[in-house]
């Protein structure tokens, strides 16, 4: 045999659904067969999917994970390699690969090393591995690793002294800008450096907070890249390897996203995984006419379509004219539901409520916080009544300095924007207007100054440094982990430092109480950044 083929399974489970994983990677297998491939890799756990959190310390995970090999060992005539938890007699658990032929199994691996920082806790479920598995197949040796150890060369280096001509890699790599490229050029230079080849291979899909980009790939030991496959797509893919060259052949691959095409299309799939995996029938939000909630109706609708999608307008008295023009204007480019709810009646039902208790304390943001308020309850009936999920428009701009409202502009249950910057939102929009011949959101939305229109001619640079200056302090403070003196010596004025990182500080109650939304970002306001809410911490410090 000159060649063998390798399909690679970018592969999108349903946590926890271990019956219907399994169904599908039977389904994978016998599709991979169809296209001559003579080995599947599936990503890491893939029988039950990543990260499965404290399901996997239910005292039934075991008989799961036996019917399942069950089932596995059902398919003949190809290697199946894949994920799942091994737990022993003794109770002991480990993040696990099977390799497994004809019913038989060749060898289990055992991973290693154990990430236990940012969205990673895999120490509170998992033992660690030390024994290395190598298999032969075809005349062909393969070593198996598991996500984090490709990471650690002394691993690597250890598995490579086998003697090994590919390594297997298993992973369920969670997406971040720039991640893609990143594990690209890393391992392509680790697989000319040990004269290796590496077939990785990424879980793809949305989870939670957690977006899987897939963007799987197989490296030749010359650091050549044979395959890449797309980033967010689940589908197979299949590499072949040519023993002439001891090489995989190189086939036409999937060109790397441009950044904001990268962020939208993630986006998109968060939040369609997120809307069918939980059950909704659609989606519904408040449509403002400004930028945040129209860039959310566009992804709304590229990831579940419009016909699932309601977009409300709530004006009040300080709602311009042209916010209600645009929202409306936006609604019918997108062909959503669209309705125009007005709130005058609520909120000044509130008030006459409250000015006996208020006496003459002067108006202030409380007054304000009543529209948005005003605006969530009728979401949230909406919502009730008719099952949709409500998504929140919120951006980590705003987030991050509190600039929203508890129980107002906060409610909903996905917030889509949450990990994305204001001046990243404004690129987005641009980006996907550039993906149609009409925009489908107006231009006016994009160049108006961004305004919370809760109070006459007002704009968000009265409350809030220009978004460029606030999003480089934010980084510099959040996802840099920067101290308030190193932040000034960037050359930012000192006052505005001092004001930034005082709302960021202050608000930590509020964006523990926000509903979860797509990770993209390193510092995400989820699992990875977890402060006190109550400390005596100060900035300068």
């Amino acid at each position: 045999m000159k060649s063998f083929k390798i399909a690679l399974a970018q592969f999108s489970p349903h946590i926890g659904n271990i019956d219907s994983n399994t169904q599908k990677m039977i389904e994978q297998a016998n599709q991979a067969k169809k296209q001559d491939a003579d080995l599947i890799i599936f990503p890491e756990l893939s029988v039950i999917g990543y990260p499965a959190e404290d399901l996997l310390l239910r005292p039934n995970l075991n008989k799961r994970m036996q019917k399942a090999f069950a089932q596995l060992s059902e398919v003949k005539d190809i290697v199946m390699v894949f994920g799942f938890v091994n737990q022993t007699e003794d109770g002991q658990r480990y993040n696990s690969a099977a390799v497994m032929k004809d019913g038989q199994v060749l060898g289990v691996f055992n991973k290693h090393n154990l990430p236990n920082y940012g969205v990673f806790d895999e120490k509170r479920y998992f033992q660690k591995g030390h024994q290395h598995l190598v298999f032969e197949y075809l005349g062909h040796k393969f070593g198996v690793l598991i996500c984090e150890d490709i990471w650690s060369i002394n691993t690597v280096k250890q598995l490579s002294q086998l003697n090994v001509d590919t390594v297997l890699v298993l992973n369920s790599s969670p997406y971040e800008v720039g991640k893609p490229q990143h594990r690209k050029q890393t391992l392509s230079e680790l697989a000319k450096q040990l004269h290796l080849n590496i077939v990785y291979v990424n879980q793809v899909g949305g989870q939670d907070d957690l977006i899987f980009d897939g963007t799987s790939f197989v490296s030749n030991q010359n650091g050549e890249i044979a395959l890449q496959a797309p980033s967010f797509k689940e589908d197979l893919y299949i590499a072949e390897f040519d023993r002439d060259t001891k090489l995989y052949k190189v086939v036409e691959s999937a060109p790397a996203l441009e950044t904001f095409a990268e962020i939208y299309q993630g986006l998109v799939m968060a939040t369609r995984d997120y809307v069918e995996r939980s059950g909704f029938p659609g989606v519904i939000l408040g449509l403002s006419g400004g930028i945040d909630s129209a860039l959310t109706l566009a992804i709304a609708v590229d990831a579940i379509g419009a016909e699932r999608v309601q977009a409300v307008m709530m004006p009040y008295t300080y709602t311009s004219q042209i916010s209600v023009e645009d929202a409306a204007e936006q609604a019918r480019r997108m062909g959503v539901t669209f309705g125009i709810a007005e709130i005058h009646s609520i909120v000044n039902s509130f008030m006459q409520t409250l000015y006996p208790f208020f006496g003459n304390s002067p108006a202030d943001a409380t007054e304000e916080n009543l529209q948005a308020r005003a605006r969530g309850t009728l979401l949230m009936g909406l919502s009730n009544k008719f099952g949709n999920l409500v998504l929140s428009t919120g951006n980590k701009s705003e987030l991050s300095v509190g600039y929203c409202t508890l129980y107002g502009d906060m409610v909903g249950g996905f917030a889509v924007l949450k990990d994305v910057y204001k001046t990243i939102v404004f690129e987005l929009a641009k980006y996907r207007n550039s993906l149609s011949e009409t925009p489908v959101i107006p231009e006016r939305v994009i160049t108006r100054p961004p305004s919370a229109e809760l109070r006459p001619d007002q704009k968000d640079q009265d409350s809030l440094p220009a978004y460029d200056v606030l999003d480089a302090i934010l980084y510099a403070y959040i996802e840099e982990d920067l101290g308030q003196a190193d932040i000034i010596a960037k050359g930012f004025d000192k006052e505005v430092v001092e004001k930034v990182i005082r709302l960021v500080d202050r608000n930590e109650y509020k964006r523990r109480q926000g509903a979860i939304g797509p990770r993209i970002t390193s510092r995400a306001f989820s699992r990875e950044r977890r402060y006190p809410i109550v400390n005596g911490w100060t900035a300068n410090d």
